[in-house]
């Protein structure tokens, strides 16, 4: 009896702090989805885990949520504003990559260790779902991942955790919330090499991630030339809304590619014209694309992380 006693006052106490959660602001761009749009900060300049574009979808029968936020509380922030619109079970949790910016809210919505520890409870939880490539990503950087969050956070940090997907995507799934189909799609090596768009059929809408960044300067984690191939391919989809993985929806998606297609063309023609003259890595960061800084937010440091990237992998070609 002490137990169930226990249990109950375990679970009112969780009850209590998840309504005591500050919701985050959603806007509904479409009938049923709702986004959060994350600000344009450095993950080195006043980060707090709040950069990414992140949301959820409601169908007539269930939710999927699309991203999750750079840490456990922004997530629980993200739960709260479904649950303050929605009472429909979240069926689908879904990563559109594992950049940390995106993934760590994971944790809000799904407790991995009760799932570990007993793996017929884990029908009771959302289904988390990702690229084929992702659990190995987030596999070989959750230490880095977390050491470096811990640092930017300190105690906010807490409860966030890397949970891997264990339902993955290797070219395409669709998903049914009720009188709704999400279609995800696999991506090849681009943006990273676990990249995941999801189109919504119903609306028209187009969950990118980061294949497609608007206002903030595009970050190169994967290969430029993949990401380039991606770009074309992207623009032959028909969206009504598009949303990116950073800045605002646009109904203009292919304006919105074009101008980032624009940026990582140039910054590998000039990465590729430095080496060829001979110019260091260093000099190369103040040079390169450096006629698109006027057009992106948070350029210098994130360009000059790009040229880091590419740089030593253009010199082998």
């Amino acid at each position: 009896m002490g137990n169930l006693l226990r249990v109950a006052w375990l679970l009112a106490a969780a009850a209590a702090a998840h309504v005591g959660a500050a919701p985050l602001h959603v806007d509904q761009v479409a009938p049923g989805v709702y986004v959060h749009i994350g600000q344009h900060k450095d993950f080195e300049d006043g980060y707090d885990g709040d950069i990414a574009n992140i949301g959820f979808v409601i169908g007539t029968e269930a939710v999927a949520v699309i991203d999750t936020g750079g840490s456990y509380a922004v997530g629980m922030a993200l739960k709260e504003a479904l649950r303050r619109i929605t009472r429909l079970p979240i069926r689908y949790v879904i990563n559109t990559h594992g950049h940390p910016d995106h993934v760590f809210g994971n944790a809000a919505f799904i407790d991995a260790a009760l799932i570990d520890a007993d793996p017929a409870r884990a029908e009771a939880q959302p289904q988390l779902i990702g690229h084929a490539m992702l659990p190995l990503a987030m596999a070989s950087r959750s230490d880095a991942y977390l050491r470096n969050l811990k640092k930017q956070l300190g105690s906010a940090a807490e409860k966030s955790t890397l949970i891997a997907p264990r339902q993955t995507v290797r070219h395409r799934l669709t998903l049914d919330l009720g009188h709704r189909k999400l279609e995800l799609t696999a991506w090849p090596k681009a943006h990273t090499n676990n990249d995941l768009t999801i189109f919504d059929v119903t609306t028209g809408t187009l969950w990118t991630g980061d294949l497609l960044f608007i206002e903030r300067t595009p970050s190169i984690d994967g290969d430029v030339q993949g990401w380039l191939a991606a770009i074309d391919a992207l623009k032959n989809l028909k969206a009504v809304a598009t949303i990116p993985g950073h800045g605002p929806v646009t109904r203009d998606k292919n304006q919105a590619l074009a101008r980032q297609r624009a940026y990582l063309a140039t910054l590998l023609q000039d990465v590729r014209t430095s080496i060829r003259h001979g110019s260091g890595m260093t000099d190369t960061m103040a040079t390169a694309a450096a006629s698109e800084r006027a057009r992106w937010q948070l350029f210098d440091v994130v360009n000059r992380r790009n040229v880091n990237l590419i740089y030593p992998a253009l010199e082998w070609e």
